[in-house]
């Protein structure tokens, strides 16, 4: 499970933060300076406070970086400690006759705690950034010197990934001076004549071989669809009934549990939604469109309305930034997501699952299976509320985007199951309170 592999330091550093806290609570009280400090009760409480605002603020997220900017690390970790700190002193107004009321020196106290925190929370960092770079496993790409670029720009469009060694092929080398542990073969470069003396010398000198679609799927957690031919077999491993079966049965046990759950929830945030469209134009709540579902059926979907009406007199097209067919009220809709909550009704009805592919529009389809290898793949799975691509990336507005898109399709296809699913929804989850969509 490469996503997990990759999420371990963070775990990490998590754990260290609240190391951090509990060793600062420790020493505080001990010191002479403070002869009423707080409880350890209010200390976990602080230290759960401060994890959830690190990973709102994506102070968790700069440990994937391969380069470490410190005035952006300086700035996240100053605002999830002050954050913390914040929602403590207003807590100590707002319930000043619970436990939860803090004395003046109680908030210096705070102050001096959440200091020591940011301190020890940039030190871990910096400390885990540099050991990461010392451990990074050493690969290198075998490519063709057509293939240069194109891996070059795949790995750019993760700007976060450690750029990989590419050597140029070459069926007189003899790999002489080569330095690591796991060698790529390029699609182009498996197929010459000349390889298989190359990967001999290569495994002899204890050098695993993989495919470049492989090692894709592993450092940059998606697979680039014209790299996938090489390793379509790898997608073999769904013909195991009985793994198929009790996912997908997992799923649907989840899918129609939070699902229902979510619909009865937020029927308060569905009223003042449906009000806030109807006032803004007076024109209709909820849009219809038809989508491509699992192996490629079509399916209705329901959505809140974002754009102004007839917006596609013309046909279907891309939504682009700054989009001028896009109401004020749907630009915060896409923003936080909100406007796909109607599917809750398609999940339930079982023709979407609430983490999946999303569905796309059987008119831009067309184009896109004729433009981009193994498109089809996608519909193996039903579609999602959310999905690893939604989670990774914007909208799709062109071929290019919807190229990036699929290759996070996908991973998930190679990937899925509980926990990434877990996963999905947590970070589905930072993108509505962010309103990071667009």
């Amino acid at each position: 499970m490469s996503w997990l592999r990759h999420r371990q330091p963070l775990l990490l550093t998590a754990l260290l933060d609240g190391l951090a806290i509990y060793l600062g609570y420790r020493y505080l009280s001990s010191a002479s300076l403070y002869t009423e400090g707080i409880s350890i009760h209010k200390t976990f409480v602080l230290i759960i406070t401060y994890w959830i605002f690190s990973w709102l603020f994506g102070s968790y997220s700069l440990l994937r970086w391969s380069k470490l900017s410190l005035p952006l690390m300086l700035q996240r970790v100053g605002m999830s400690a002050l954050a913390t700190l914040a929602l403590a002193f207003l807590s100590g107004q707002l319930f000043n006759t619970t436990p939860l009321k803090l004395s003046i020196v109680q908030s210096g106290y705070l102050m001096h705690l959440m200091l020591l925190t940011v301190i020890a929370s940039m030190g871990v960092r910096i400390t885990l950034n540099l050991f990461q770079r010392h451990q990074t496993t050493k690969w290198s790409i075998l490519a063709d010197a057509t293939e240069v670029r194109e891996i070059i720009t795949e790995w750019e469009r993760c700007p976060n990934s450690f750029m990989p060694n590419i050597i140029k092929f070459n069926y007189q080398q003899n790999l002489p001076g080569l330095q690591c542990e796991i060698l790529a073969i390029s699609p182009n470069t498996q197929k010459h004549i000349n390889i298989q003396l190359i990967l001999e010398k290569a495994l002899v000198k204890g050098i695993r071989i993989t495919s470049l679609a492989d090692l894709a799927e592993k450092e940059l957690q998606r697979i680039p669809a014209k790299w996938f031919e090489d390793s379509v077999l790898q997608i073999g491993e769904l013909s195991d009934r009985r793994q198929l079966i009790f996912n997908r049965q997992l799923k649907r046990l989840a899918d129609l549990s939070i699902a229902s759950s979510l619909l009865v929830l937020l029927i308060p945030l569905f009223i003042g939604i449906a009000l806030a469209i109807y006032l803004q134009d007076r024109g209709p709540i909820l849009y219809t469109q038809i989508r491509t579902g699992l192996f490629g059926d079509a399916l209705k979907i329901y959505k809140f309305r974002t754009m102004i009406v007839n917006a596609e007199a013309e046909g279907a097209t891309w939504s682009i930034a700054k989009d001028q067919r896009i109401t004020p009220m749907g630009k915060w809709l896409r923003q936080t997501r909100l406007d796909e909550l109607p599917q809750l009704i398609n999940i339930i009805k079982g023709e979407m699952s609430l983490i999946g592919p999303r569905p796309e529009r059987p008119e831009l389809e067309h184009n896109l299976e004729a433009k981009i290898p193994n498109y089809r793949l996608r519909h193996l799975l039903r579609p999602g509320l959310s999905g690893w691509a939604q989670v990774n990336m914007a909208y799709a507005s062109s071929v290019e985007d919807a190229e990036l898109k699929l290759s996070y399709d996908l991973y998930y296809l190679r990937n899925y199951g509980p926990w990434l699913d877990v996963l999905i929804l947590i970070k589905t989850v930072k993108t509505v309170l962010k309103g990071a969509g667009r």
